[in-house]
């Protein structure tokens, strides 16, 4: 019997109300505002073309976080990634107290970013300062000092953050594969390594997929964990392009040069996003 297309419409409008308020509307008026000298304050608003696009070219600020962040997002996919799929490996073997170090691996990524940034920054200021001092041990004394070291604990931050939610992915797929396969290749004399490399790896494929594309966008767009552990410091070396744009948007009253960047910066993340994604679905394939 053929549905009536009013219970489609019934259940699909709310939510199609919402996208549109909430992302198409803002885009769109967004993209406008990008065209304008508009400062956020006054209503007077004039059209100045191209211009904001044309100084963002010449702004060294915006293109020195922009190349911080796509090194930082390339290092964060594989650290997530990596690390979440090995403790997606470990929770589903037969080992003591499994299903609570799930939860334990998990927990972090329900704390608030600003929480978990001041918490990250007292133990590389204070925790790590104290270790490195009582032992000895200089490159442990100012962690967030240096731009190599404060680009280090916003990784680690990330990582340790963020790999729970990863783990929970991989999981999924993992309890996927059927027992009846892993025990064949048992049987037939697969080591753990083999069973790792010809059988766990190409049937996660499809988890790898939405793996990477999460991390790779949540990477791009991370703010509030910038904005409590580093500030984008020292010397705006840890700025994040998210970060770059607030500034530009409500540190300098530039709302105009500030949308143009945001504009870009979509152009950017969703060229990246969909190619990897179209990468990840051939390697599925052919795997």
């Amino acid at each position: 019997m053929k549905r009536p297309k009013w219970g489609f419409w019934v259940f699909i409008t709310p939510a199609l109300i919402a996208f549109i308020l909430v992302q198409l509307i803002p885009a769109f008026t967004g993209i406008y505002y990008s065209f304008t000298d508009w400062n956020g304050i006054g209503n007077e608003v004039s059209l100045v073309g191209i211009r904001n696009y044309a100084d963002i070219f010449e702004d060294s600020g915006f293109w020195r976080s922009f190349l911080f962040t796509a090194v930082f997002a390339a290092c964060a996919v594989v650290s997530l990634n990596v690390v979440g799929f090995f403790l997606a490996l470990l929770v589903t073997q037969a080992v003591p107290l499994r299903s609570l170090m799930r939860s334990v691996f998990f927990l972090p990524n329900l704390i608030g970013g600003i929480l978990l940034g001041f918490t990250w920054q007292f133990i590389f200021t204070q925790a790590f300062d104290s270790v490195g001092k009582a032992l000895g041990i200089p490159w442990l004394q100012g962690w967030l000092s240096t731009p190599a070291t404060a680009a280090l604990g916003l990784l680690i931050l990330v990582t340790w953050q963020l790999s729970g939610y990863m783990m929970i992915i991989y999981i999924a797929q993992i309890q996927n594969i059927p027992d009846s396969v892993m025990e064949a290749a048992q049987i037939d004399g697969a080591n753990g390594w083999h069973r790792l490399t010809k059988i766990i790896l190409p049937l996660v494929a499809p988890a790898f997929t939405i793996g990477l594309f999460l991390s790779l966008t949540n990477s791009f767009k991370m703010y509030d964990q910038n904005l409590s552990l580093t500030g984008g410091g020292p010397y705006h070396s840890t700025e994040m392009l998210a970060m770059n744009i607030y500034n530009s948007a409500f540190k300098f009253n530039q709302l105009g040069i500030a949308q143009a960047k945001a504009v870009l910066f979509l152009i950017v993340v969703a060229a990246i996003s969909l190619t990897q994604l179209y990468l990840s679905k051939k390697r599925e394939v052919e795997m």
